[in-house]
């Protein structure tokens, strides 16, 4: 799966790394949560963008563009999202890693040739 350059407005704003080592279980029911998850997060106020990518061998990273902490903290509780957290930690994860930061710098290249 790969979303893409997301589209970021203009430091400061916040950022939720989530990196994830994948085991063998349901691959077919984590695409679709997966999905689904981005496409509701995109839906929640304070939202900016995500870039997100997963290798064969199972290791992830998904990066979610925030407006604020306050907006992070009402994701990490959404009544869809905490379930589905949840249960990928009981049965999709060998292991994961959430950071989370303030983005205060950023600049990027594009060749428009």
């Amino acid at each position: 799966m790969s979303t893409g350059f997301a589209r970021t407005p203009a430091p400061p704003y916040w950022l939720v790394s989530f990196t994830s080592q994948r085991n063998d279980v349901g691959a077919e029911a984590y695409a679709e949560a997966a999905d689904r998850m981005i496409a509701l997060a995109a839906t929640q106020p304070g939202f900016l963008g995500v870039e997100s990518v997963r290798g064969d061998d199972g290791f992830g990273i998904t990066l979610s563009y925030w407006k604020d902490e306050a907006s992070i903290a009402a994701w990490r509780q959404h009544a869809e999202h905490t379930p589905v957290r949840e249960y990928g930690r009981a049965h999709w994860y060998d292991h994961f890693e959430v950071r989370v930061a303030r983005v205060e710098r950023a600049y990027g290249f594009r060749d428009n040739r």
